[in-house]
This record gives C-alpha cells, structure tokens and sequence, in this order.
C-alpha cells in the first residue's frame, strides 16, 4: 500500500513528464489561460520560431487588464488598449484559441472567467501568466502565475519546468465573528506569517472554517496566497466545489459527470499524509482587517494603531515601517481607524464576484458615499454583471453614489483609465498595496474587505463596518 499523499503530491506526481538535469520537473499544465498583457510577446516568440500552439483546445483567453471600464466602443481612445485588444483577437483566430471577447457577453477577470465557466476544474494543473493565478487552487487545481517567456513554453509544448514546492497545511477553525470575511482571513495570514513566509511552499487551506466556506470565499483566501509568498495555495475539493461546478459549461455532462468527481474526490489529501509544516489558527482570533503600509503583510486589526517604528523587532522590520510610513503619510502611533480616504474601490480578481456585491448592497441599501469621495464598483466579469443587474444590486450601488462600470480589472492595477491622481488614499478591494499600484506614482492603497471598502465610502473616513452598519 502506498504512502498517503497530499493534494499537491498526488497532482504534481500524475502531471510530472520528467526530471530535468536542473533538478526541476517537466510539467504538463492542463489549463493554460492568457490575457492581453503577457501573451503578445509570446505569441511573438512562436511566430520567430516557427512554431504552433501545440493544445489550443487547452488554452482560454480574455480581456481583462488594459480594457477601459466606462467605455465600451471601439476603437477605445487610448491606442495602445485598442492595439492590445486587436492583437489577442488577431492571435486566438490564428491559433484556434477561444476567446471571451467582450462581445461574447462571457469576458472579465481570467481568474473569476475560469471558475464560472467551469473551465478551473480540480485535480488539474493552471498556468497563467498573471501573479494571482493561485485563485483556481480553491478548487484543488495546483495553479501558477508563470511570466512571459513561460507562456511561450507552454503555448509551445503544453509544458513547463518547476522546481517542487514544500507543502505548508494552514488549519482554521472555529468560526469567524460577524463582520470579519475570508478577505480579512488571508490578510491575517499574510500579517501573521509575513510576506516572504510562504516562499518555496504550496499552501494548503483546511480547518472546519474552509470546510464551511463557500467557493467565492476559497476564491478570495487563495488569490491572495503569492501575496504571502506562496507560488500556490488550495483546498481540498469537497461536496461545495461539486455542486459549484455543476452544469457549468466546461463541466463534465452525464455520465463523464460521476467520473469526473469520483476523480476529483481521490485527489483530495490522504489522512495521514506529511507535511513539511503546519500552522493552526483559531478563526475567533481573527478581526477586520486593514493594511497601512506598502506591502498586504503591513496590516492591523481595525482597533490597532499604526505601528511605530521603535516597536520593531529587527533593522530590517524598523526599515521597512519608516519606509511605509513616509510614503503612505500616515502618523505613527495613529489609530488607524479615522484616517481620511479619497476614493473607494469595489472590484478585482480577490472581491469582483456577486457574493461581494451581494454583502455590500445589503449594508449600502438606503446609504450615501460621503460627500468628497469618489467610489465605483467594477464587477469581475459581464456575467456577475448580469446577474448583479437581476438583483438589482448595481441599482442600490448607484443609488448609494458609486459608479457601476463595466467589467475589467480596473483600479487593481490600472493599467486602464481608472487610476488614482497624486497621492489620493483609496480604500481598496483588491490584493496590493504597493507604491504607485493603482496608478499614480504618489498614490496610497489600504486594502480592506468589500464591506470595510463600502463603511469607509459612507463616512470618508476608515472605518470599522460593525459599528458603521451595526454589524451583530
């Protein structure tokens, strides 16, 4: 009988090619997904070598970086959009690739596209060249954000080569207060474990807490995992991803249905199985969650203060506090609670699906974004639009004073027009803080759950959501 294995142990071992003279493993990726922004070159790259996409069928395409939020006629007014626009549909016709173009009523963020269509299925392997491609291990896919030269390799032979990850086991039990929300799960991991603390680790998420989350909530944990340092994060697949996947359009049908999850059920860690190391937290412990510097591992409950930088432990942690704090301008020893913000973000890869819009429009209903703030809400994908327009929840958002725009990555990275001007403080829904982030060289992020986004919209300041909406 062999030994138990892990999630990662068992996917790795069943997609492994060869070992490479490197040390590293040839891995056949099952999923390749692409974008606008890291696959131009590496179409490039095919066409200099005279080769072809080896599994086109394996490959999926959007748009989702550059694509303008409020505009939705071509040609769009910044050149360099239209032209990568062009170039992807230029590319995927050539190649036979499919594409989620905007007109086909399915385009948005490649990492809530994959899941919703069904196309992120566990057991398998996912690269994408985007860091946050760890998304689609909440469904017990081994998945990893590859740079361009990788998405050459794998349009090329449907391979890459990695070096093997350790495995790190995060228990969380119990249950999370009211208020608190996987987004301030993770940015307590990050805080707790630090930035670097998952280098050279895949992270598997388990505890009765991911047990009873749904696949929206698995989706927001593991998106944020490279954020710790971690090339991967994952839940085991369980009854929960089963019935998300369900009928969805890349899912198995009929028969190839039951094989497909009694598949999927056998990749689930073994009892027993090792672990290079494991972390227990205890899911009481964790509160709303806010960062105040630079970096998602720079974050303190909403009752703390901002850190001095004489609390530091070390000359490096003493560095990079006087750092954060000289360009984010915030006072040190200040709450953190009552700082003022300029502009409010709903939206990205980490909290752009209908359940963060659902929990926001449950507070925001009959409210208004304080007067000064700028607050729009970006859904993650024209279906989450849709299905936000059915539920009126676009309606309550608009109504409250937030601008509802199209689908697309938007002021996560601006690499679009939605970007902030000088040194304005958002209050963000997405998964990075760094300097000159969201688009202006001098402007300030503070990453926070979609609800904690919508308190600080309706009071201009961060604010903490139980006491704003009486959250109990």
């Amino acid at each position: 009988m062999s030994a138990p294995k892990s999630l990662f142990q068992k996917v790795w071992d069943a997609h492994a090619v060869r070992q490479l003279a490197s040390g590293q493993t040839q891995l056949l990726i099952g999923t390749h997904l692409i974008h606008e922004v890291t696959s131009p070159q590496a179409f490039g790259m095919l066409r200099d070598l005279g080769l072809p996409v080896l599994m086109p069928h394996r490959t999926f395409a959007t748009v989702d970086h550059i694509v303008p939020t409020d505009e939705l006629v071509e040609p769009y007014a910044d050149p360099l959009a239209q032209a990568m626009m062009d170039e992807l549909r230029k590319n995927c016709a050539q190649f036979g690739i499919t594409f989620f173009d905007r007109a086909s009523g399915k385009q948005g963020i490649v990492h809530i596209v994959g899941p919703e269509q069904g196309i992120t299925q566990p057991g398998t392997t996912i690269a994408c060249g985007d860091s946050h491609t760890s998304t689609h291990g909440a469904f017990g896919a081994i998945a990893f954000g590859i740079g361009t030269s990788q998405v050459r390799d794998v349009l090329a032979t449907q391979t890459m080569a990695l070096g093997r990850l350790k495995v790190r086991r995060i228990e969380v039990n119990g249950a999370l207060r009211p208020g608190v929300y996987a987004k301030d799960v993770i940015l307590h991991l990050i805080r707790t474990l630090g930035v670097n603390g998952g280098t050279g680790f895949a992270y598997e998420y388990a505890g009765s807490l991911f047990d009873g989350f749904s696949m929206e909530e698995r989706m927001t944990v593991c998106n944020m995992s490279i954020e710790g340092g971690a090339r991967v994060g994952y839940v085991n697949p369980d009854e929960t991803t089963f019935a998300y996947l369900k009928g969805r359009p890349y899912s198995p049908q009929g028969a190839a249905w039951d094989e497909a999850v009694a598949r999927w059920r056998a990749c689930a860690s073994d009892a027993g199985c090792r672990y290079d190391d494991v972390v227990q937290i205890d899911a009481a412990d964790i509160a709303p969650t806010v960062t105040w510097g630079i970096n998602p591992g720079q974050g303190i409950s909403i009752a703390e203060n901002i850190p001095r930088p004489e609390t530091a432990t070390s000359a490096d942690e003493k560095a990079g506090i006087v750092e954060a704090l000289a360009y984010m301008k915030l006072p040190p020893g200040a709450p953190i609670k009552g700082t003022k913000i300029d502009v409010a973000f709903l939206g990205s890869c980490t909290n752009g699906r209908l359940s963060d819009f659902r929990e926001v429009a449950k507070y925001m209903k009959g409210r208004r974004v304080a007067p000064g703030v700028k607050a729009i809400a970006v859904p993650g994908s024209q279906i989450v639009a849709l299905q936000c327009a059915k539920e009126g929840l676009d309606r309550i958002l608009t109504e409250a004073g937030f601008e509802w725009r199209a689908a697309g990555c938007s002021m996560c990275l601006a690499m679009n027009p939605d970007k902030l001007v000088g040194d304005q403080l958002c209050a963000s829904s997405s998964n990075r803080n760094f300097k000159g982030r969201q688009g202006s060289v001098t402007g300030r992020t503070l990453l926070m759950s979609p609800v904690m986004v919508a308190a600080a919209a309706v009071t201009g300041t961060v604010a903490d959501a139980r006491e704003v909406f009486a959250v109990n």
